[in-house]
């Protein structure tokens, strides 16, 4: 036995970009020309996104004759690559991961 509904939803939209202009007359605000909108925009939509100076983390420290020193040691394959001391720092990572998360 189907429960009958006073509103009537209808069947499913196709999803896409929201029409301003249906949005405006909703809110009961005038409908605007299409011409009228591109020659006087909104704040809203020149607006441009500008993050906090706050959460700037600024320049990563990096020591540039630190890297050139082992950048050559590589190419002239002399940089020392001891299996032992990159693992006990890849499990000392991990370790710090699950301690700080």
């Amino acid at each position: 036995m189907p429960i009958e509904s006073s509103q009537n939803i209808g069947g499913p939209r196709p999803v896409g970009p929201v029409d301003a202009r249906i949005v405006r007359t909703a809110a009961g605000a005038p409908e605007s020309t299409p011409a009228a909108s591109s020659a006087n925009p909104t704040p809203a939509v020149t607006a441009a996104y500008k993050p906090s100076d706050t959460l700037d983390p600024g320049q990563a420290p990096v020591d540039v004759e630190r890297v050139q020193v082992i950048r050559k040691a590589i190419q002239t394959g002399t940089y020392p690559v001891i299996p032992t001391k990159i693992a006990d720092a890849m499990i000392a990572a991990g370790l710090l991961l699950r301690a700080t998360a």
